[in-house]
């Protein structure tokens, strides 16, 4: 008898967002076989399992239940319900979900062999991404299931990192900071230079040297602007422009006052 060790895993993605569509992609070029794709709409489950050349299905009841892996990546607050779906159905292989912020623990009850497979990164559909430079974060409920999710992870991963669910919870909210949140910046960005007629492509060579620093030093080195010298009439300035603009006046001074303390508690 092979062994999974030896051959590919046979895995199914329930979900076929923009994570599963990147994560399938990786672990199917690792040499894995996805052998069947979920989602909720038909149009998804089918556009994904075309690219993965897999069935798809709108049934958790009908998902398969003799594959090695379940590779769940739904939203959190659909993430119980699946589990407990496909705990019914007797799915035998490992079960884990991709998700930042929710525990292990959702499958205790439900799953004899689970853990976590969760990739840090922003994922959309149209934006190819080198998983290998992704740092993986990954936990198990046991040595069966932490053999297969390592497996698992270290063939699209060189980074790949053993954390708890509290941990995890953590690198999470700090992903939102660095991540989420500077987008938004992004986008007010975007939308105060439109206002005015210009484009926001102006910025790129600034956001990119930003980027660039904080591979060579700490953030807080890196700080720049008025903001670290709390110099009131520069912004004081930016304030009046921002007028007619209270909720961005309002962030803008949040800002600024966390970016000073920040600095002095350096």
């Amino acid at each position: 008898m092979v062994s999974m060790e030896e051959r590919p895993a046979r895995i199914v993605l329930v979900g076929a967002g923009n994570l599963a569509t990147h994560l399938g992609r990786a672990l199917q070029e690792a040499g894995h076989h996805i052998v069947q794709v979920f989602s909720r709409t038909i149009e998804s489950a089918q556009w994904l399992g075309e690219r993965l050349n897999a069935p798809a299905t709108t049934r958790l009841e009908d998902v398969a239940t003799d594959a090695d892996a379940y590779i769940i990546a739904v939203k959190d607050s659909a993430l119980a319900q699946v589990v407990e779906t496909l705990g019914k159905g007797g799915a035998e292989g490992v079960l884990m979900h991709t998700a930042g912020s929710m525990p292990m623990s959702v499958f205790q009850g439900h799953a004899a062999h689970y853990g976590v497979l969760y990739p840090m990164q922003t994922f959309s559909k149209g934006k190819e991404v080198d998983f290998s430079e992704i740092p993986v974060f990954v936990e198990a409920s046991d040595a069966l299931a932490d053999a297969v999710i390592q497996r698992l992870a270290r063939s699209v991963s060189g980074s790949v990192y053993q954390v708890s669910s509290a941990q995890r919870r953590y690198i999470h909210l700090s992903a939102v900071f660095a991540c989420n949140f500077v987008n938004h910046c992004y986008a007010l960005s975007a939308d105060i230079l439109a206002e005015h007629g210009v484009p926001f492509s102006v910025m790129l060579p600034l956001i990119d040297e930003t980027a660039r620093k904080v591979h060579l030093m700490e953030p807080r080195q890196a700080q720049t602007g008025p903001a670290v010298r709390y110099d009131e009439n520069v912004m004081g300035r930016h304030l009046d422009l921002l007028k007619e603009h209270a909720d961005m006046a309002e962030l803008y001074q949040l800002m600024s006052k966390s970016i000073h303390q920040h600095q002095r508690n350096d």
